[in-house]
């Protein structure tokens, strides 16, 4: 992407990493997108090239500096960058001497994250919304009820932090289920 002049003047011109080469790329650091340079790091076209590498590490202790850039977006790059070579002792001690607000150090780590999947017990996906059929007879805590084998839940909803777990309604009761034992009504 071609570089604005307000990012390019936002670092003299250099590029952001290094400093050392001028800019001459706009690098907008994922998820965010290219609507604001507040997202986009200015790249020399060394820095842009290293960033496809996988074998980078030593170019990379350029970051040293860049790592305390006021610019989140910097660190954020920064950030993500040193995190690859977290095995290596100068990268890892790096992470660890930089306080960094949190929000930059998510909006790093977004690019290693895995999204979670809900699945039945016979590995098809789970949505929200989705209708359900137990496959077994299961007690239900804290209730004086069980649910038996067979029983329909419909428009169930996802438990955000746990892939093993949905939320359905039974006798008109929310209860936590276990996706090992539910397959999806198509």
């Amino acid at each position: 992407m071609s570089i604005s002049t307000q990012l390019k003047e936002r670092n003299s011109a250099l590029c952001e990493l290094c400093n050392a080469d001028s800019a001459t790329h706009a690098y907008t650091v994922s998820p965010k997108n290219d609507d604001s340079i507040a997202n986009q790091v200015a790249l020399c076209d060394t820095c842009f090239a290293a960033l496809e590498k996988t074998d980078a590490g030593f170019y990379w202790r350029c970051l040293e500096g860049s790592i305390w850039n006021p610019e989140p977006s910097v660190q954020a790059l920064s950030y993500r960058l040193l995190y690859q070579y977290k095995s290596e002792d100068w990268a890892n001690n790096l992470i660890n001497s930089v306080d960094l607000d949190e929000n930059v150090i998510q909006w790093a780590t977004t690019a290693f994250e895995v999204a979670a999947v809900h699945t039945d017990a016979f590995g098809n996906k789970l949505e929200s919304g989705d209708t359900v059929v137990l496959t077994e007879q299961l007690n239900v805590k804290g209730t004086s009820f069980t649910a038996s084998k067979g029983t329909v839940v419909k428009k169930i909803k996802l438990v955000h932090d746990n892939v093993d777990q949905i939320e359905g309604k039974i006798n008109d009761q929310t209860i936590v289920i276990l996706t090992k034992f539910v397959k999806k009504s198509l």
